[in-house]
């Protein structure tokens, strides 16, 4: 779980720092957030499927 969120904290990171300062750096990066927050979403179901 811990993964996905780095991978979100480091893409907005290298954002702050000039890189994908275009419109369309921008959109592909929301699609991969998106993506991650998915992914997110069914890893924690999962883990909560096998806690029971």
């Amino acid at each position: 779980m811990a993964c996905p969120l780095m991978m979100v904290f480091m893409m907005f990171g290298m954002k702050g720092h000039g890189h994908g300062s275009n419109s369309s750096n921008e959109q592909a990066l929301q699609v991969q957030l998106n993506e991650l927050k998915e992914q997110n979403d069914r890893m924690k179901e999962e883990i909560q499927k096998l806690s029971r």
